[in-house]
């Protein structure tokens, strides 16, 4: 099935093997180095981090193209996965049997969805992936009753911000108590405490819903290949290396918010890739009115024509919709808590980012304009390149992630979760089928 929206690509000459295997070990190597990021700054995690970055910039300005892959390679990378999560140093807050027991469904869980992705037919593919959601789901079981109250100042704001909204109260003039870290703001912007709040309210918990959203991830990824008529076999591996990857007991744990981001931008680029580019201006914007830094991702979504000017303002103008009500109840509150606190917030010194880098090493903290100047250089970039070439959505979503990475590498905080983004939009990318035309793409492209 050809992607019924933007431009084949032109591909470039390289080995068949080889770019399905560099991405299976920069997989590794990327989520290897986060799972032992959680919390120490290293200068190696920090190079590793910046070097796969790069080779997502070279894959994407020579259009490398990964148009088969090994069937044995995703029961590999799963089996990697599992040996990286029990050996490299795994920061928990579960304890004892809890801990053995999320290590355990962790570990039959991948070897068994990698025995399954070796079973040719559909019959095989829909069950390593009903595997994996069920994997991930006993995983998230485990760390959420194993650890009924994390030391994490995240789920602390999104537990009491649930609260507040369901006594009618706003959740930018709460004072946090027991918190870890922040006590007088939230972070977010608010949509993120309302996607979240239905685990708090109905289980008792958001991570809950979390465990929710990555479902939905899940769901987002059969759409996006296709279904299963249009090469929905695409998804169980990537379904099984997102719910499976390192160090995701923690992520649970710790209530990260980015699944809900990561199912919104993979729900936009199914709609978009399906030919309902208008629909996908909700996920869009419900996932930018969740988090501030997403606003990155506009301006290269305005000049990639299948979703066009148009639709990026409709995003901007619901967005703006979605966040009105907390802007008009307190505004001097919003400002504070969603701008200029972050903008002012302390550096936290295990952050492996470049900031932390000089101010670690050297005592140097970069100013604003200097790390400002390297994300606008990113966006840059990615617009005028999608802008000229018009690609299918999965080099989309792969510009997409380099955005996001080159931000995370130079801001001052910029932990395991938000590189987990970037690696969620880059699988992501990867189920959507290849397409190529012309004499010089499929020479390029022996299969």
């Amino acid at each position: 099935m050809g992607d019924p929206v933007g431009a084949p690509a032109v591909r470039r000459a390289v080995p068949a093997l080889l770019p399905p295997l560099l991405l299976a070990t920069a997989w590794l190597a990327w989520f290897g180095v986060l799972q032992w990021s959680v919390v120490r700054f290293r200068v190696p995690i920090l190079l590793t981090l910046t070097a796969y970055t790069l080779l997502l910039g070279g894959w994407l300005v020579r259009r490398w193209v990964v148009r088969e892959v090994p069937r044995w390679l995703p029961p590999v990378v799963l089996v990697g996965s599992v040996v990286l999560t029990l050996t490299v140093p795994l920061f928990s807050y579960l304890r004892g049997g809890w801990l053995t027991a999320a290590l355990t469904v962790l570990a039959v869980g991948g070897l068994g969805c990698a025995a399954l992705l070796l079973v040719p037919g559909r019959r095989g593919a829909l069950l390593a992936l009903g595997a994996a959601a069920a994997t991930h789901a006993a995983l998230a079981t485990v760390a959420i009753l194993g650890d009924r109250a994390p030391r994490i100042d995240v789920w602390v704001v999104l537990q009491q911000g649930a609260d507040a909204m369901a006594r009618g109260e706003n959740v930018y003039t709460q004072q946090w108590s027991n918190s870890p870290g922040v006590q007088d703001f939230f972070p977010y912007l608010p949509w993120m405490a309302v996607l979240t709040a239905p685990g708090r309210w109905v289980a008792g918990d958001v991570r809950w819903m979390l465990l929710v959203w990555t479902l939905v991830l899940l769901a987002g990824l059969v759409a996006l290949a296709g279904g299963w008529r249009g090469g929905g076999d695409r998804a169980p591996a990537a379904s099984a290396g997102r719910g499976l990857a390192p160090r995701t007991p923690t992520q649970v744990d710790q209530a990260w918010t980015e699944p809900v981001l990561a199912a919104l931008l993979v729900w936009w680029a199914a709609l978009v890739r399906r030919g309902h580019a208008w629909w996908a201006v909700l996920p869009l914007a419900l996932a930018c009115a969740s988090k501030q830094h997403l606003a990155l991702l506009a301006p290269v979504l305005l000049v990639w024509q299948p979703f066009g000017w148009r639709r990026t303002l409709a995003t901007g103008g619901l967005t703006a919709a979605l966040v009105a009500p907390w802007v008009l109840a307190e505004p001097a509150a919003f400002v504070h808590d969603t701008v200029t606190t972050l903008l002012t917030f302390h550096p936290i010194r295990f952050a492996n980012t470049w900031y932390l880098w000089f101010l670690n090493e050297h005592g140097v903290e970069l100013p604003f304009a200097v790390t400002g100047l390297a994300m606008l250089a990113a966006v840059a970039a990615a617009v005028w390149m999608v802008g000229r070439r018009q690609p299918d959505v999965g080099e989309v979503l792969r510009w997409l992630a380099l955005v996001l990475a080159v931000a995370n590498l130079v801001n001052k905080q910029a932990f395991y979760n938000q590189f987990w983004l970037v690696g969620a939009l880059v699988l992501a990318s990867l189920v959507v089928p290849v397409t190529v035309r012309g004499p010089r793409a499929a020479a390029a492209t022996p299969g």
